[in-house]
């Protein structure tokens, strides 16, 4: 089974046992999220399900592995012949997500 969900103002696709990392999430490390699936499909696509914007009644199961920081962004701004730069960083606070099972 195959299925697309939003979570964080981004879309996945997921299969059972995929990790995935997802923009923060408010849940401790070892709970378990629950999602509605805005597409279902079997292995094959024959059956395919389409929501709007989720189809009724569909569960994907996330299990919160961990909580952690993205890799770092530098931001480098330069402005020629001015004498102006700025050298920032950004480090985004990250979920780790096992999808344990989908209906």
């Amino acid at each position: 089974m195959i299925a697309v969900i939003e979570l964080g103002g981004n879309q996945f696709t997921v299969q059972k046992g995929d990790v995935i990392d997802v923009k923060k999430q408010d849940a401790e490390a070892g709970k378990t999220i629950t999602v509605e699936a805005m597409l279902l499909s079997d292995a094959d696509g024959k059956d395919v399900k389409i929501g709007t914007p989720t189809v009724e009644g569909s569960k994907v199961e996330c299990k919160v592995i961990e909580q952690f920081k993205a890799d770092k962004v530098r931001v480098f701004k330069m402005k020629s012949k001015k004498r102006f730069m700025r050298n920032k960083g950004f480090r985004a606070s990250m979920t780790k997500l096992e999808i344990m099972s989908i209906a």
